[in-house]
């Protein structure tokens, strides 16, 4: 039986630090003001019919903090990257110069800010939700084990530990959220 209660509570950490590195993910596209390549990161490209991500037709680039460039392996994607970038709706405006696609950010207005903050927050609270629906689930399974003739005490310990872990990563998606918080109301 202990077995199946050590795979349990590892499986709560595997899966938490998954929420955790799902959520650095979403934050990353989230502009600050600075450029990187994560904001292009989800664009697909049409690449002789197939969707394809753009960092695998284009070489990308930060040749400085406000811009992104973007050099296409072959001159005739210099089109087709315009359009996926546009229907992305990332809210940069490529300049294309037929060799580079540029994207230039604009610097963030006081309310842009506090508008990126909010969605910030909101990736946080999913990030939480999500870390308290492992949780549920996996004392949900301690209790199955307790049924079928695990002790009570043992699955109490274990539920405390699920709870210890489950403690651990709330306060780190808060630390990851402060963070891109901070970094966005820099200017």
């Amino acid at each position: 039986m202990s077995e199946a209660l050590e795979l349990i509570i590892d499986e709560v950490s595997v899966n938490m630090k998954k929420a955790i590195a799902h959520l650095e993910s979403e934050i990353g596209k989230v502009r600050a003001g600075k450029a990187t390549p994560q904001i292009v990161e989800g664009i697909f490209v049409d690449y002789y019919g197939n969707a394809t991500p753009l960092n695998q037709v284009a070489n990308v680039t930060i040749p400085d903090p406000r811009t992104i460039s973007l050099q296409p392996w072959e001159k005739n994607m210099l089109g087709p990257i315009e359009k996926a970038i546009i229907a992305s709706n990332i809210g940069l405006n490529p300049q294309n110069d037929g060799i580079y696609i540029r994207l230039y950010l604009p610097p963030l207005t006081e309310e842009r800010r506090k508008e990126l903050s909010k969605r910030v927050f909101n990736e946080g609270e999913q990030a939480k939700v999500a870390v308290r629906s492992i949780r549920r689930d996996s004392i949900e399974q301690v209790r199955k084990l307790q049924k079928d003739g695990l002790s009570e005490d043992i699955a109490r310990n274990a539920e405390g530990t699920i709870q210890g872990i489950t403690d651990k990563f709330i306060i780190v998606v808060d630390n990851v959220c402060k963070e891109k918080e901070k970094e966005i109301m820099t200017v």
